[in-house]
């Protein structure tokens, strides 16, 4: 039981540890007007450096152990210790991606502040 749960979580952990969002993810969206972009990717890369403060891994492997713990209680009410085990994998996987996607608002969050405290429109 313990080992596809770890697994789950290891694979989540260093998934939600990277620090870019894959293709879909652009970053913040600002107003360039009278920007100089040159001295706001600066400002963007100290603000991404300060949002690295943000535990996400450690979000990850606390939803993951929840999601677990509440999917073998439900699933051992409901079946039996194989029932257990699938449910409280299944536990960790959705608690450790709610975990991540919980971190990861929080950075994006970080980011637009940071920005918008240096003096950035940010529209999204």
């Amino acid at each position: 039981m313990c080992k596809p749960i770890l697994l789950c979580v290891l694979v989540l952990g260093m998934a939600a540890c990277q620090s870019g969002r894959g293709p879909l993810y652009s970053g913040p969206i600002i107003d360039p007007q009278g920007v100089d972009m040159g001295r706001y990717q600066a400002d963007l890369s100290e603000c991404q450096a300060i949002a690295d403060q943000v535990p996400v891994g450690e979000r990850v492997v606390a939803g993951a152990a929840v999601g677990a713990a509440v999917g073998g209680a439900i699933g051992g009410i409901m079946g039996n210790s194989r029932t257990a085990t699938r449910s409280a994998g299944a536990g960790a996987v959705g608690g450790g991606l709610q975990g991540a996607s919980s971190g990861m608002r929080e950075r994006d969050r970080v980011i637009h502040n940071c920005l918008r405290g240096r003096g950035y429109s940010v529209l999204n």
